[in-house]
């Protein structure tokens, strides 16, 4: 048990410090680059832009990188017209600060942007104040061009992320925390209010829940674009819009738990033993789910086993509004385990029909899951394209 505490603590270290090593061979790889090309002896614009462009979630890093090349630019060219037309006292300082901000809103820029924008056109008339020559903006505008060209071939070329892997780790974590609110929310069922310490955990849970299903509307989207843009993973697409769909999935299965969560820590229901049985049962299926969520017969397992539970919770007629309200919370919550394994809508809602047929999962796209080498690694791609040309040849 600690030897496997202590390898995954290890991994964590160091999947945190593998994006630190890239934006430090980034800022290294600009500098160089500025020194031999800009022809300056402080290029000090270009390892910036490359270090800030990097220091966003796997799947944005692009995207920013652009972002931040852009405001540079609007933040340089104001500057420097600013310099040549009033020079660089405090009032140049102060017009060219408001009216690169201004452009910058205008174009509909984020915070990345406008902060850029405002630093560049600072940087900008603070660098021409101690200088004769009037080639201090253009140098930091090839040293911003530099720096985010270097943070681009990084994040799209070199390093680009692996398009399921950004969701599924938002996912896994996701439903790691859904199950761990179920397992309180059956203790609860059986206790009633009066164990804190269980209320407590519970709060925690939900927040913790809330938290992490946000992480996940941001994963899927991001994904989904770098499935789009990277020439690497181009042919993971038809994987990404799938995970981009589950992710829009997670989002309803994160309110049905957090429902019944909600129901267990307001309502006094103890000795509901069958229903906290059922809260177990779920529990478990969505740990199965976050264990392999590429595998058929897993998700197979997750749909009958939420089957079940459904059906025996429209059985028989709760003896209170509050136990009412927590078995339509649990058969809320068989649907939304149903559908997000792969279950068709229709099926999955007919389930509490005493003459419906037990839902099947869909199987996900043959490069949904391809086990066996680490998935970013040039030799799972290249055996990906080899599989690929035989199917195509049979």
């Amino acid at each position: 048990m600690a030897r496997s505490r202590t390898a995954a603590a290890l991994r964590t270290w160091l999947a945190e410090t593998w994006p630190l090593v890239q934006a430090t061979a980034a800022a290294t790889v600009a500098w160089v680059i500025a020194v031999r090309i800009g022809d300056h002896a402080a290029p000090f614009f270009a390892p910036i832009a490359a270090v800030v462009a990097l220091n966003f979630g796997r799947g944005e890093r692009g995207r920013n990188a652009l972002r931040l090349l852009l405001g540079v630019c609007i933040g340089i060219v104001i500057g420097e017209l600013t310099v040549v037309v009033l020079g660089s006292g405090w009032d140049s300082l102060a017009l060219a600060t408001f009216v690169a901000l201004v452009i910058a809103q205008a174009l509909g820029a984020n915070r990345l942007m406008r902060v850029q924008a405002a630093a560049g056109a600072i940087l900008t008339i603070a660098a021409a104040s101690g200088t004769s020559d009037g080639g201090a903006g253009v140098n930091r505008l090839i040293d911003a061009l530099i720096g985010a060209g270097v943070a681009l071939v990084f994040t799209q070329v070199l390093f680009p992320p692996e398009p399921l892997a950004l969701v599924r780790r938002a996912e896994r974590a996701a439903l790691a925390i859904m199950a761990e609110g179920l397992r309180l929310t059956a203790e609860a069922i059986g206790r009633g209010r009066d164990d804190e310490e269980l209320h407590a955990g519970l709060i925690g849970c939900m927040s913790g829940v809330r938290e992490h299903l946000a992480e996940v509307g941001r994963a899927g989207p991001a994904g989904a674009r770098v499935a789009g843009h990277s020439l690497i993973w181009r042919y993971r697409r038809p994987a990404a819009a799938w995970t981009n769909q589950e992710a829009a999935q997670i989002q309803l299965l994160g309110a049905s738990c957090l429902m019944l969560m909600r129901t267990a820590v307001s309502a006094d229901l103890p000795g509901q033993d069958r229903l906290a049985q059922a809260v177990r049962e779920l529990a478990g299926a969505i740990t199965d789910l976050s264990a392999d969520l590429g595998s058929h017969r897993i998700r197979q397992r997750a749909v009958d086993r939420a089957f079940a539970v459904a059906r025996r919770a429209g059985e028989a007629p709760a003896p209170s509004m509050e136990r009412e309200a927590a078995a339509a919370g649990v058969r809320f919550l068989c649907l939304d385990i149903m559908i997000f394994a792969g279950a068709a809508p229709g099926e999955a809602s007919a389930v509490l029909q005493r003459d419906a047929g037990k839902p099947r999962a869909m199987a996900p796209p043959e490069d949904f899951h391809l086990p066996g080498l680490p998935s970013g690694t040039v030799l799972h791609r290249l055996r990906r394209r080899l599989a690929g040309r035989r199917r195509r040849r049979r």
